[in-house]
């Protein structure tokens, strides 16, 4: 199959993403959120959101052996993203649904063992003029709702993974649980505030909140830091879970 453009790579060119021409298009936050994922072979995962398939394909590529399945309100990138798992030899694991997550098909009402999502980054108020696009970055109000559901779907025991723009993080911690989460932040570059972040959270555990020490993503010269490099070429895993158990 021959993709038009464009096409970005992932993770030093394992991953291959036909992106949309003029909406919204994935990009170092879909690699992060893949990456904080402790899934193991022979788990199922969720994404909710997932627009041409970039952090599903990126934990696919990760973790071999892990069954993905990606939601998609928009059929027509439901189906890029699946064109996408297909071009990467991945179609026999990760799949993608066009449906709106607030009402799944009834297959998909079930649990699993890992939920991510990557939502809408904007409240109310903000929205773009591409309708794809202002689908994609605006929320509607329900962030809280993303979340919920994205625990609601989560097996006891299961970890629900979240990245975030730094500034929902209020509204966010407000629809968690009290126990088991943990967060690292994401900075652009030493001494600035982060503009992201990323929230985990143990569905049933009694662990105390976690703050991890975060991730510094650029250098003064503006090139990745080795330790995002490792992530975002070498397909690192970015540990969360470690103090959620």
């Amino acid at each position: 199959m021959i993709l038009e453009r464009p096409i970005e790579t992932f993770l030093d060119g394992r991953v291959r993403v036909e992106q949309s021409q003029t909406g919204f298009r994935s990009g170092l936050d879909a690699v992060m959120l893949a990456a904080a994922i402790p899934a193991r072979p022979g788990q199922a995962a969720l994404e909710l959101g997932s627009g041409a398939g970039t952090a599903s394909l990126c934990l696919a590529a990760r973790v071999p052996h892990v069954s993905i399945t990606g939601i998609e309100i928009d059929p027509g990138l439901a189906g890029l993203a699946g064109r996408n798992a297909a071009v990467n030899a991945m179609a026999a694991r990760v799949s993608f649904a066009a449906a709106d997550i607030f009402a799944l098909p009834p297959e998909l009402r079930r649990d699993f063992d890992h939920v991510f999502v990557n939502p809408p980054f904007h409240g109310e108020g903000r929205m773009s003029p591409d309708a794809g696009r202002a689908r994609a970055l605006n929320d509607a109000g329900q962030l809280t709702g993303w979340l919920k559901l994205g625990l609601q779907r989560t097996v006891s025991g299961g970890y629900f993974t979240v990245i975030l723009r730094a500034d929902r993080l209020p509204e966010a911690m407000a629809a968690l649980p009290d126990g088991g989460v943990s967060m690292l932040p994401l900075w652009s570059r030493a001494g600035e505030p982060a503009k992201r972040v990323l929230l985990q959270a143990r569905k049933g555990s009694a662990a105390a909140f976690a703050l991890l020490p975060g991730l510094i993503l650029h250098d003064a010269s503006g090139a990745y830091t080795p330790e995002a490099d490792e992530i975002l070429r070498g397909g690192a895993a970015l540990a969360l879970s470690r103090t959620a158990l």
